[in-house]
């Protein structure tokens, strides 16, 4: 292969593969670690539960662990990481692709002693960290993440969403702190709820994209009892990239206050994104504060003008979405009609609390296990 490149281009190709190249390099660094450290954890509840000579160090088991192998010279052998790797590993002891959902069979310790030569029981340990390899697809910082939530239904959705999204592991952080799990189960049916821990979120219907509420911390607004619609969008435009990832999945941002005019007035919609899964235009229109049925007409006027002027014929119908600091949800039922593209929102400018939204969902848990 031969090809033509100016200098500058030349230097351009050699910082492009490298930087490419060391980005798989730390990956697979990092996976590495993670193979490791679920291999610690499992060598430790097996001894835990079959060492031979395990009583002889009863509680101090850690900590002589620890000490021998920080003599060789293993990193990362503190008393309080080996019990972290024995949690990763009681946590994830049914391997299986987080995304596929098929399972894996791993060799067993037996089949590993049982072989006869060095070289049989190498090649088994290679096979085994293969297909460890080939289970795990993100980062050791990740599952440490992971590894704070109890519940397994819950740690399931976001490490599903972490890998289908990208996440970095302070954006991990940030969506288990602003409790999406809840919000998102909370915004769905009960039927729906179980759907998350499995799949994670799917993007089949208007009703997927909505959060309730949406968590707008990230604004870092200085506390006021009141912020103009002006200021909330000015705010969100500044931080676009964020508000798109609070928004979820398949947004792009097409404009703010899009103006159209009909009958000779002119109209603005707040901000306009449109949702490249759902193929449709989403208009969002701020409310500072308590909703009311002459904000909802507004925006049915709104999707019922891009659905007749702006929507071509292979695009599915524009979804609405107000958001406001306050709704009242029967004046939303008697005001909109069923089926409708229109959906209502609450915005906070804080975290909301756990404990009130965990409490919400364990409530429609057990409604739907007595059904």
């Amino acid at each position: 292969m031969s090809f033509k490149l100016e200098f500058s281009k030349l230097v351009g190709l050699f910082e492009r593969t490298q930087s490419q190249l060391q980005k798989q390099a730390a990956r697979s660094v990092d996976i590495a670690l993670v193979v490791r450290n679920w291999l610690f954890g499992w060598y430790i509840v097996e001894y835990e539960q079959n060492g031979s000579d395990r009583a002889e160090y009863g509680s101090r088991f850690f900590e002589v662990l620890s000490k021998r192998l920080v003599e060789i010279k293993i990193k990362g052998s503190s008393p309080t990481r080996l019990k972290l790797y024995r949690s990763f590993y009681q946590k994830y002891k049914q391997i299986r692709p987080t995304v596929s959902g098929e399972s894996r069979d791993l060799p067993t310790d037996n089949e590993i002693e049982n072989q006869q030569t060095l070289s049989d029981q190498s090649q088994i340990t290679n096979s085994l960290t293969l297909q460890l390899a080939s289970c795990f697809k993100l980062g050791w910082s990740h599952y440490v993440t992971l590894l704070t939530i109890d519940n397994c239904y819950e740690r399931h959705f976001y490490e599903i969403e972490a890998i289908q999204c990208s996440w970095s592991v302070r954006e991990l952080k940030r969506q288990i702190e602003s409790s999406l799990y809840q919000r998102l189960a909370l915004s769905r049916d009960k039927e729906k709820i179980k759907e998350l821990s499995e799949k994670g979120q799917i993007i089949g219907a208007a009703d997927d994209i909505i959060k309730n509420p949406y968590v707008l911390e990230f604004l870092n607004l200085p506390e006021k009892r009141t912020y103009s619609e002006h200021e909330l969008e000015t705010a969100i435009i500044d931080k676009l990239e964020h508000f798109l990832l609070e928004l979820g999945k398949g947004f792009l941002f097409e404009a703010r206050q899009k103006r159209f005019t009909f009958d000779d007035d002119h109209f603005y919609v707040d901000l306009v994104f449109y949702n490249r899964l759902l193929r449709c235009y989403v208009l969002i229109d701020l409310k500072r504060d308590k909703l009311t049925h002459q904000d909802l007409g507004q925006m049915q006027m709104y999707v019922n003008y891009f659905d007749q002027f702006m929507k071509t014929k292979d695009e599915t119908p524009t979804v609405g979405i107000v958001l406001c600091r306050r709704k009242n949800e029967a004046m939303v039922e008697l005001t909109l009609p069923k089926n409708t593209n229109i959906h209502t929102s609450q915005y906070q400018l804080y975290l909301p609390s756990k404990e009130e939204l965990k409490a919400k969902l364990q409530q429609i848990e057990e409604e739907l296990d007595n059904e």
